[in-house]
Formats: structure tokens, sequence, C-alpha cells
């Protein structure tokens, strides 16, 4: 029976993060349904990454992307090559409740887009700091905690600020991570190969 991924309704990554999923399970056909042309178009760069071929076929405000793995390319799915950065050691830093300086709406829901595209990588960070402004998001935000409570079921380690949470009077409402100090903070981040800050 051919595989159709139902993705209408979910915004960018969530289509892209379930045709990912049929890829790496080594799926050489399968179907996905959006709603929205930003979508369609993040799906084609991604079959064409990952060297499928796609037909779109379109219909009152829906298009349905048919992937199909493209052979003559000579790649096998055994034969991608590895991630050779998977060794790297990262950590994220996060200092504010958004991603960007533009609106803050739509800086939340990109931070929120971010942790969930974390989630499902296979490639984590050894841990994510919180402080600042950024201590509100393990402490109020229901779908950062979510994420962030499947992060640390998967080992990555999550430490927040504590003067922070006690400078925003928050302490008390910590939902995941560990309250930690600078000094945790700066050795996390010196021990990493990078920091990715947000």
């Amino acid at each position: 029976m051919p595989i159709l991924i139902d993705a209408k309704g979910k915004n960018c990554p969530i289509p892209v993060v379930l045709a990912k999923k049929e890829i790496d399970g080594g799926a050489n056909q399968f179907s996905i349904e959006v709603d929205n042309p930003i979508a369609v178009q993040n799906l084609q760069r991604l079959a064409d990454s990952q060297n499928f071929r796609t037909t779109v076929e379109s219909a009152g405000g829906i298009s349905k992307i048919i992937f199909t793995r493209d052979t003559a390319a000579g790649i096998s799915f055994e034969a991608q090559p590895a991630n050779t950065s998977a060794a790297e050691s990262w950590t994220v830093l996060v200092g504010r409740c958004g991603i960007g300086s533009g609106d803050p709406a739509l800086g939340s829901t990109l931070m929120r887009m971010f942790f969930y595209t974390l989630t499902q990588s296979e490639h984590l960070p050894a841990s994510v700091l919180f402080l600042n402004d950024g201590v509100r998001l393990p402490t109020g935000d229901a779908q950062i905690i979510e994420h962030l409570r499947a992060l640390q079921a998967k080992g990555v380690e999550i430490l927040v600020c504590g003067t922070c949470l006690n400078f925003y009077q928050l302490t008390d409402q910590l939902e995941v991570g560990t309250v930690s100090n600078m000094y945790d903070l700066v050795t996390r981040m010196q021990q990493a190969d990078k920091v990715i800050t947000l």
C-alpha cells in the first residue's frame, strides 16, 4: 500500500521532518499532502538534497508531493555518506524568548520550531543552557517544555541559570532542567566544540 503522509495544517518544519523520517527509514516512494506553498518548496529542496524526484499534484489548495528515489543518481540509501560532524560536541545557549529581533510573536514561533526540529535530529547537543530572558522558556512555554523533556530523555543536559530565575521570580516555576550557575554554564561552553547562540 502506498505511503501517504497527511501534513495538512502543519507548518514547516513538520512536513519536512515527516518526509525525512520516511527517507531515513528507507522508503523508495511516498507521498505527502500539504496546504501551503512554502511547504511544497521546502519539500522539493529536501527531495533534491536526498536524491529523490518529486511530482506535485495540486487541487483545491491542497498539494500532494510524490517522492520517488532517483535510482539514476547511482547512490543507494545504504551508500549515503555518514554525517562526519556527528562526533563534534556542541551546546545551545538561549538568552531570550524568541529567535531574531523582529516581531516577538514570530520570534516565539521560530523558537518553538527550533526545539521541535532539534528533537527530531540524530545529532543532538550535549547541553542546552538558558540564561537571562531565556529562562522564561523552561518555566512557562508548554510546547518548549515538552520538547525539552524529550531532549532530556535522549540524554541532553538542560541547565537553567539560577540567578536569572531569581531575578525574574521564576525559581518555583521551573518545569524542566536543572537550576545551575554561571560556573557550570561557562564550563559547558568551554567543553563544547561549538556553541550556537539563540
